[in-house]
């Protein structure tokens, strides 16, 4: 199954978004610590663009979900950023550690951005 929702960027999508892969999951019963991870990722990463992706009014969230995988690409329109600058988050701030998040709870990330032209954060998870 494939969903592509065009979302406005602000907070309320987060949990719209969250609810849509919570069920999917439910309904493929795929195990409750795999959906966590995923739910966790996908928050991260929708916070992401909802606190740092200037310049865009929307982003679009893909999940591809099957009975032994999911894979989730969150791209949006805004000014973008240089993933190679991320580092790892430091005790002092919160900040940085949404992506952290995703590579430990995800496989097979993949960010791509460019200045004035957006970004994509792509991640999957198999499943039991």
């Amino acid at each position: 199954m494939t969903v592509r929702l065009d979302l406005p960027r602000e907070a309320g999508s987060v949990p719209a978004v969250r609810r849509l892969l919570r069920s999917t999951l439910a309904v493929l019963r795929v195990d409750r610590e795999s959906g966590a991870d995923l739910e966790l990722a996908i928050t991260e990463a929708c916070a992401n663009v909802i606190h740092h992706a200037s310049g865009t009014e929307n982003f679009e969230v893909v999940l591809e979900v099957a009975e032994d995988r999911c894979a989730i690409d969150v791209r949006d329109d805004g000014v973008g950023f240089d993933p190679a600058a991320v580092g790892a988050p430091g005790t002092a701030t919160e900040r940085g550690r949404g992506l952290f998040l995703i590579k430990a709870l995800a496989e097979n990330v993949r960010m791509h951005s460019a200045p004035r032209r957006g970004s994509l954060i792509h991640f999957e998870k198999s499943f039991a």
